[in-house]
């Protein structure tokens, strides 16, 4: 099999604002396997650069891989290190196998897309009156609210007034504790569904404080959350973890995350980070598994490269034709 890379650059519709900083675009890879294609998504509050993205997918050799549906073997042959450039490789592995057996991958996999729950729609952080009108014009039934700075009881009560929205937050772990256990009840007070991350990474303590609150959001942990040793540390501490093909290292290990979370009785909010038809749409083939969807990516960004899932309202539909249905525009 022949690995190709193509940087892409991801251009924000709007400055995208959340407690780690601002950003106006972000720098993703696009990996080409024969006919399958995955993309990996630098972050950098994970550690991940484009540089370093494609310095480990150049190291990888492939050609000889004869059987692309022997999937765990070519996925458990590739060296360690950046999750997002696996995740990329294992994207466009499936979307290989898949055209391979003329079926798109959810009907491989036995899903049934008409079970993918409504999608959020994210707000980034600004000033209150800004993300209020936001908010109203998005049209949307569920919005998530960046949170993670000062004035965020204001965002929440101009959000509120604006907008009969099912609202979640994500604090994106700009709370402190005590920041944490004061906002939590007033969250519950505005009837804000869910909060992400709440805390910094690993506060495992801080969470088992906030779990106990008689009145509060659910809590979902997000960027504690790598891989499936990390799901099993907080069950007990959080309601719900959030699974993003970019933190799992592909569709594979997102399959395994989630089965793990949902064993250990914790709900699943499938997520993203700013990126285009291609990851979001392989992601959106394995939602019908998970309770909550947040894969808004393509919303965000202008000049996407590839066409995939569409969104009729916060509804996701997939393509029916074979493999992830992506094509480049």
């Amino acid at each position: 099999m022949r690995l190709s890379l193509e940087p892409c650059t991801l251009s924000l519709r709007q400055p995208f604002a959340i407690a780690h900083g601002v950003s106006l675009s972000r720098e993703n890879v696009l990996v080409h396997l024969d006919a399958g294609t995955g993309e990996a998504a630098a972050v950098p509050y994970l550690g991940e650069r484009r540089e370093a993205i494609v310095e480990y997918l150049e190291r990888v050799d492939l050609g000889a891989v004869n059987d692309p549906c022997a999937l765990d073997d070519v996925l458990a042959g590739l060296p360690a290190g950046s999750a997002a450039a696996r995740a990329a490789i294992d994207i466009a592995l499936h979307d290989v196998f898949a055209q391979q057996l003329g079926q798109p991958l959810y009907r491989i996999l036995g899903l049934n897309p008409e079970s993918i729950p409504p999608t959020s729609l994210t707000i980034p952080i600004g000033a209150p009156e800004q993300m209020a009108a936001q908010a109203r014009d998005a049209g949307m039934p569920i919005l998530k609210i960046k949170l993670g700075t000062d004035q965020d009881e204001a965002r929440l009560d101009a959000i509120a007034n604006a907008t009969r929205a099912t609202l979640r937050a994500d604090a994106n772990a700009g709370w402190t504790r005590d920041q944490a256990l004061a906002l939590l009840p007033a969250l519950a007070e505005r009837g804000v569904e869910l909060i992400e991350q709440p805390l910094a990474a690993g506060d495992l303590e801080g969470l088992r404080a906030l779990s106990r609150l008689p009145a509060r959001p659910a809590i979902f942990a997000d960027e504690g959350i790598r891989g499936t040793n990390d799901i099993v540390r907080h069950a007990g501490l959080v309601d719900g973890v959030v699974v993003k093909l970019a933190k799992s290292g592909g569709i594979r290990a997102a399959l395994r995350d989630i089965a793990v979370a949902r064993a250990l009785g914790l709900e699943v909010l499938l997520s993203c980070m700013i990126e285009s038809s291609v990851a979001v749409t392989a992601a959106a083939h394995i939602a019908p598994l998970c309770q909550k969807v947040d894969l808004d990516g393509p919303l965000l960004i202008d000049g996407d490269p590839y066409a995939g899932v569409t969104y009729h309202g916060a509804t996701l539909r997939l393509p029916a034709s074979p493999g992830l249905g992506i094509r480049r525009r």
